[in-house]
């Protein structure tokens, strides 16, 4: 179990580390929501490449959890369900794969809001 722990700190750690010199370091005001789309689309651009699966086996969850893994994840099931259902595999199969993720997104964020109540 341990043999995983560093390596998914590390990788995760990076990956988060390049985010925040994105935007504390670049005179073109990137905020977290140029960092969010950024990072999905690298993640899914090196996973369609297959550059991103041995990031993966290296970090484990510390490269799969961050937002480019998320990109990851939908360019892997996106090529999976291309060789399986051709052109309608390739648009379901990014959302196939990631869907139990979105859905614990929704759902958790809901929960949140009905418990808390937000500052304005």
């Amino acid at each position: 179990m341990y043999n995983y722990v560093i390596p998914a700190f590390i990788i995760g750690g990076l990956i988060c580390v390049a985010g925040q010199l994105l935007m504390d370091l670049t005179k073109a005001n990137i905020t977290p929501a140029h960092v969010l789309v950024s990072f999905v689309t690298a993640g899914v651009i090196l996973g369609g490449l297959g550059l991103y699966q041995p990031l993966v086996k290296i970090g484990g969850a510390g490269a799969t959890v961050p937002l480019t893994g998320f990109g990851y994840t939908l360019a892997k099931g996106a090529m999976e369900g291309a060789s399986s259902n051709g052109l309608l595999g390739a648009l379901s199969g990014g959302i196939q794969a990631a869907a139990v993720g979105i859905a614990a997104a929704i759902l958790f964020g809901y929960l949140v809001a009905v418990v808390f109540n937000p500052k304005g």
